[in-house]
């Protein structure tokens, strides 16, 4: 995993995505420090990235039951969804 300036990053931006289109992985950092990583998509995210993500839907859902809101019906959102158009 390579690592790039900002400024290097920001002036061969085009070229750093070139690169990660093909499988590399990118680090850019500020003064030093590592403040962002370029991946390809289909990358899987890391264990605590994941775990996160799985505590934030364990929230949403609780406090979805807690305000008592019933059942999402996804016919009736496809249908406000679908108002309207040709």
């Amino acid at each position: 995993m390579e690592e790039v300036g900002t400024i290097e990053a920001k002036n061969s931006l085009d070229t750093l995505l070139d690169r990660v289109e093909h499988g590399e992985e990118i680090v850019i950092t500020r003064e030093g420090r590592p403040i962002a990583r370029l991946v390809p998509p289909d990358i899987v995210v890391d264990a605590a990235a994941a775990e996160k993500a799985l505590a934030a839907i364990d929230r949403i859902q609780a406090r979805a039951k807690e305000a008592k809101l019933g059942p999402f019906d996804w016919e009736e959102w496809k249908k406000y969804r679908d108002e309207g158009r040709p």
